[in-house]
């Protein structure tokens, strides 16, 4: 971890070498997006050639001056020559990027647990390090992979199907499950008036209501097996109390095998609607917390706004790392309402939210019909 005096700096480990002093550098990481990205750019000397670890294909280490934010594939090297003056770019993914530019094993199993389908799923492509963490998770009576699907969207239904969601460790692990939102935020981000103690360099609210709904329900229907004959009428609902309009929404699912499953999908279509409802997008100096840490997505964090009225947890959904020699360092932060995703992955461990008096949230409320 640097000292306050000491920026951190990007360095890429491929092929055993260590490159670094970049020109400038972006580090995505989003935990609604598939595969992580980053992207660098180095000035060169007329005459110089790219060094031969640098490959695209080549597995490789993305670091924050010595910790790991990334690993993953290099996916793109370009090498310009010419006015202004000659230059090397690269680009690559994490360890997602094989799930999501290749096509999972086909297969057709019953009685699978969700850990026997992930491994169906990515272990033919090399991943073995994977960490379910989950409550509880369904043994589906029949899993069908059918042809084309990519392995990343196989591996997405199975994860949604028992109320989870996939993502990858800056270690490289493959995670399936949700965040726990009984950790305390990491941070407070202030911006106010007069500027004292601000760290916000600046600070967006946006409120949206499409895919907002006062009710959303689910009609569904489950196949039939061996030994028992398929369910009709298969029916649940949820309401969302922050909507105070009737906009009501039907959905239909072609295979729902229990009311709770059609419950569970209501309410993820509710909590989605909330999710995307709320965004806030922030920028701050530097890459890390008061504490020191990187900021990361899964976090919690406190945001105290006095132009927007704001004082609460927030969650942090993904960052983005800017900056490079002579540049500014800089991290944009994607915060979502608190408490909305991946809703039941960890029930046990979640605790009552406390609510700042200046920006209080509706709570959801969830009614089963």
């Amino acid at each position: 971890m640097p000292t306050p005096n000491e920026p951190d700096f990007v360095a890429i480990i491929t092929g055993g070498t260590v490159f670094d002093n970049w020109s400038s550098y972006d580090i995505d990481s989003d935990l609604l997006t598939p595969a992580d990205r980053w992207s660098v750019t180095l000035g060169m000397d007329a005459g110089s050639r790219v060094p031969p670890e640098i490959t695209a294909g080549g597995d490789c280490v993305v670091r924050m001056t010595k910790e790991a934010v990334m690993r993953g594939v290099i996916d793109e090297v370009s090498h310009d020559v010419g006015r202004p003056a000659p230059s090397l770019s690269m680009s690559g993914r994490d360890g997602a990027a094989v799930l999501v530019d290749c096509s999972a094993p086909i297969f057709t199993a019953k009685e699978m647990t969700l850990d026997d389908v992930v491994k169906q799923i990515v272990r033919p492509l090399g991943i073995v390090f994977v960490d379910i963490l989950a409550d509880a998770t369904q043994r589906r009576e029949k899993v069908a992979i059918d042809p084309g699907i990519t392995a990343w969207d196989a591996l997405q239904q199975a994860a949604e199907a028992n109320g989870l969601w996939p993502w990858f460790t800056p270690e490289g692990r493959l995670v399936i499950g949700g965040p726990d939102y009984s950790v305390d935020p990491v941070d407070t981000l202030v911006m106010r008036v007069d500027g004292q103690g601000n760290n916000l360099i600046s600070l967006s609210h946006q409120v949206s209501m499409p895919g907002r709904y006062s009710e959303i329900t689910v009609l569904g229907q489950g196949h039939g097996t061996a030994t028992q004959l398929g369910k009709h009428n298969i029916k649940a609902a949820a309401k969302d109390s922050g909507i105070t309009r009737y906009r009501p929404r039907i959905v239909c699912e072609g295979d729902v095998e229990t009311t709770d499953a059609a419950q569970a999908r209501a309410r993820k279509l509710v909590a989605d609607g909330r999710l995307n409802g709320l965004t806030l997008s922030a920028v701050v100096a530097g890459h890390r917390t008061a504490s020191g840490a990187l900021w990361t997505p899964g976090q919690r964090v406190r945001v105290q706004s006095e132009p927007h009225g704001i004082d609460d947890v927030f969650f942090l959904m993904a960052r983005k790392f800017t900056g490079g020699r002579g540049r500014q360092t800089l991290t944009t932060l994607t915060l979502k309402e608190d408490g909305v995703w991946v809703l039941d992955a960890r029930k046990k461990h979640r605790r009552k939210k406390k609510v700042g008096s200046k920006a209080k949230l509706t709570p959801v409320v969830w009614d089963v019909k």
